[in-house]
């Protein structure tokens, strides 16, 4: 119901009151302002002001046209430029509005043409992980991982499209048509995907995984329960080894946060090449040259894949290869790389478990095209995988580590794995739901802590004692 509906109930409902309560403090004017207020952030959503800012954000596009797209005009003078063209735009418009709603108007236009619309208050808030839209009237945000909607919506389909168009053309990249699908990324690294008709029912979709503009560090991860100090420096030897290791995990589970933090690791002295799809990875290292894939044109020639940039790295004489995610045949050339020299090299999977991460590896080398035997593949992955680090998602919506895990070989046809460190789920859950469990050392002590004494890393016995602390010398 909109404000202009709720005040004229109450003015006619204060009416039929008589005279005498509506002229009291407590009638109709206080049942109006009870009302304006009950309203609250429903009046900012009024079909009259939606009607309005649309006819003005619409008025801006045709006044401003090829400004707003002029590289030689800086921020600032864009910005004077639409505030000037919108109070006159304004000026010219014979609605009454209050200060607030005029405040609100000139806020959501400018969102619209110098931002990114009704999500921009979302993407500058820090608590807000993950932003959905799914169509022009449901946003849902996520937050302490758990999900909720938003109150914000868009005016339309078209104006959602506009959003996403900007979006994906701030990167080079296109939606339309003939290409309704589409991967890119803001100016702050914040991973979006974009889908659009005829591939969607009831609008166009929009998804965007927010990144911090400041990266979280391993303290981070600590504080937030991700993995604890023993854990934490326990991963810093094996990067520091030059260990070959995998993060795996589902969707949203923090793969790509761990291994940034993972990343950090790497020494200052050596050249790291980064493949990605999207650039995510934030390296604070001087030395790290960061390659992207690149889709096909038009015509649907030119497309750069991962494996593309996989073999392309190998002749960049790299000390280490972070490959953000291998989800297709660049996993054999990953492979081939770590059994090539290119020891400490790091990737992602998407696998629920170290064993399904194996297998997940094994599937996605067959889909590199070549008909190699399945035992081949296994002393593949056994010779260049040192450690599986698998991160899920619990129901608290807390993001945990819960299994560090060593390749150790193979027996018979059959790759074995040994846990060095476990998640205690048995610690059970407190009053607000929480996971009371940490990592754990499973008290077992792994084969490659001798590789890693070659490297002048010693790890000592109470580093693997399930009541002891890390002891790196």
């Amino acid at each position: 119901m909109s404000l202009y509906k709720r005040l004229h109930e109450v003015q006619q409902g204060a009416e039929d009151d008589g005279a005498a309560d509506a002229g009291s403090p407590g009638g109709a004017q206080g049942g109006l302002a009870a009302a304006a207020q009950a309203a609250g952030p429903a009046a900012r959503r009024d079909p009259v002001l939606d009607e309005l800012r649309q006819r003005i954000h619409h008025s801006l596009i045709e006044e401003l046209g090829p400004i707003l797209y002029d590289s030689r005009m800086s921020e600032e003078d864009l910005r004077k430029k639409v505030h000037e063209q919108l109070h006159q735009a304004l000026a010219l418009e014979r609605a009454p509005l209050s200060a607030s709603d005029k405040a609100q108007l000139i806020q959501d236009v400018s969102d619209d043409i110098l931002g990114y619309g009704p999500i921009d208050p979302l993407l500058r808030d820090d608590d807000v992980t993950e932003i959905m839209v799914n169509g022009p009237e449901s946003v849902y945000v996520e937050r302490e991982g758990k999900l909720t909607k938003d109150p914000v919506t868009f005016v339309d389909e078209a104006h959602l499209r506009r959003i996403i168009d900007k979006i994906v053309g701030q990167v080079g990249r296109r939606i339309d048509e003939s290409t309704p699908m589409c991967d890119a990324r803001l100016p702050d690294g914040s991973r979006v995907n974009a889908i659009i008709s005829p591939l969607t029912i009831g609008g166009p979709f929009l998804t965007i995984r927010k990144f911090k503009a400041d990266p979280l560090q391993v303290d981070d991860l600590i504080r937030f329960g991700t993995m604890d100090a023993n854990a934490a420096r326990f991963l810093q030897a094996c990067v520091v080894g030059r260990l070959n290791m995998i993060v795996s995990g589902g969707t949203g589970t923090g793969k790509t946060t761990t291994l940034n933090v993972m990343s950090s690791f790497i020494p200052e002295t050596e050249r790291i090449v980064t493949v990605e799809d999207a650039k995510e990875l934030q390296l604070h290292q001087d030395h790290v040259l960061c390659l992207e894939t690149r889709p096909p044109n038009i015509e649907g020639r030119g497309a750069v894949t991962i494996r593309d940039l996989v073999k392309n790295s190998l002749r960049m004489r790299p000390d280490r290869i972070v490959v953000g995610e291998c989800r297709g045949g660049e996993a054999l050339d990953m492979l081939q790389a770590m059994n090539t020299g290119h020891d400490g090299s790091l990737t992602t999977v998407h696998a629920n478990t170290p064993r399904d991460t194996l297998s997940r590896l094994e599937t996605l080398t067959l889909m590199a095209g070549f008909d190699l035997p399945v035992r081949a593949i296994r002393e593949q992955m056994a010779s260049a995988i040192d450690v599986i680090v698998q991160i899920a998602r619990l129901r608290d919506g807390s993001r945990r580590i819960t299994h560090i895990t060593e390749v150790q070989g193979m027996e018979g046809d059959v790759i074995t794995l040994q846990d060095i460190f476990l998640f205690d789920f048995s610690a059970g859950v407190d009053d607000n739901g929480r996971y009371r469990g940490v990592l754990k050392p499973s008290g077992i002590r792994p084969k490659f802590a001798e590789k890693l004494t070659a490297e002048g890393i010693r790890l000592g016995a109470e580093t693997f004692q399930p009541s002891g602390g890390v002891g790196v010398a």
